[in-house]
């Protein structure tokens, strides 16, 4: 099964894409959503949708992971993650994807064994799991990687078997 991951984000989202056959997992691709290179929210907000579509249209997922929102103390960034996720879910929804949304210590926890693990022992966790060479991938990314290989664990066995 293809299953895409995002981490949302107010001024990017990072994605990716990998593909689990039984217990192998393989990276099909992976980047950014430019949320805030817009001048004004809504084309903000549209121009993710839009590039959340190409992704979608490009890899053909059958699920996708999303990171769940988490309390911060800046009320600015919360809106426009919340206005993000807005966006990803109503493109998730319309594509018939399964959903399947995680927290942080939960992904952490499924791709390291520590839900306290940081940013760089998921990122090597990541490129261990996907058989891919340590690069210069952004933290957005990684961690999109990491909530797509925690999805697929959260998905029943008949979903998951599915191509």
């Amino acid at each position: 099964m293809v299953i895409l991951g995002i981490d949302p984000g107010n001024v990017r989202a990072g994605y990716g894409v990998i593909k689990r056959e039984g217990g192998v997992f393989t990276h099909l691709g992976s980047g950014l959503l430019r949320v805030g290179r817009e001048k004004n929210a809504g084309a903000q907000l549209v121009a993710l949708e839009k590039d959340l579509r190409r992704i979608i249209q490009k890899y053909h997922p059958g699920a996708a992971g999303l990171e769940k929102l988490f309390a911060s103390n800046n009320m600015k960034t919360v809106m426009g993650v919340a206005e993000a996720r807005g966006i990803i879910h109503k493109v998730i929804f319309e594509n018939n994807l399964r959903l399947v949304e995680l927290a942080p210590q939960t992904v952490k926890l499924s791709v390291t064994g520590s839900g306290r693990a940081d940013k760089k022992g998921v990122a090597k966790m990541v490129h261990l799991i996907l058989n891919m060479t340590i690069d210069d991938l952004l933290d957005d990314t990684t961690d999109a990687l990491a909530i797509a290989i925690a999805a697929a664990g959260e998905l029943p066995p008949d979903i998951a078997k599915r191509g």
